[in-house]
């Protein structure tokens, strides 16, 4: 990767953050400790990106948008303003999360609307999520911890801590444990993770990680 461009120097970016020389970052953005930012992103005025960040080609982070740590943005991702990422969020490639729940160019007099005409709602992705390629999260809306959003999916309302959703409005049709995979059912309303078998126990249709003496 390029070394920072002269005029991307006074940007408030650790000294160990490597940004391409094409990448566009607001000199008002905070970039942490070992984040990468990669060939034309941009990065606007205010935005918060965390340590250990990947920022993929052509991806945009909206003004005031905040990324924890360890977030990947893959390419051309689009992340509007006022998002707010916890860490270790997944956002996968062409995915957009919107601000606008009535967009138009206009009002309805005919007028060119600016920024005074509308608020901006945010989607807001809790620890460990996964927003799969090219999905779409309808602004307002939460992703909880650990849920994954399947690629090409519109989420339209919140979803649960590590649930799996999928299709057009997504909805859920199973759970995923911090590795990713879909969970086995065991009976009982518990699951177990085929990769780290670690268990899991469904109430109210909300799941929760057991601990050891859940396991006995």
């Amino acid at each position: 990767m390029e070394a920072v461009a002269a005029g991307q120097a006074a940007a408030a970016a650790d000294e160990s953050a490597a940004v391409a020389e094409s990448a566009d970052v607001s000199p008002k953005a905070s970039i942490g400790a070992g984040t990468r930012i990669w060939h034309l992103v941009q990065v606007r005025e205010d935005a918060v990106v965390g340590r250990n960040c990947n920022i993929g080609r052509g991806a945009y982070v909206g003004p005031g948008v905040r990324l924890g740590d360890n977030v990947k943005l893959q390419n051309y991702a689009l992340v509007y303003e006022p998002a707010r990422l916890d860490d270790g969020v997944f956002v996968g490639p062409a995915a957009v999360l919107t601000n606008d729940e009535y967009p138009r160019a206009v009002t309805p007099d005919g007028r060119l609307k600016t920024g005074d005409d509308w608020t901006a709602v945010g989607v807001t992705i809790g620890t460990g999520a996964a927003i799969g390629a090219r999905a779409v999260c309808v602004a307002p809306v939460r992703i909880g911890r650990w849920a994954m959003v399947a690629a090409g999916a519109v989420v339209t309302r919140d979803v649960p801590d590590f649930a799996l959703v999928v299709g057009v409005p997504a909805r859920r049709v199973g759970w995923v444990g911090r590795a990713g995979a879909p969970l086995t059912a065991a009976g009982d309303g518990r699951y177990v993770c085929p990769r780290t078998a670690t268990g899991y126990l469904e109430r109210d249709g909300r799941l929760s990680e057991l601990g050891e003496e859940d396991l006995r």
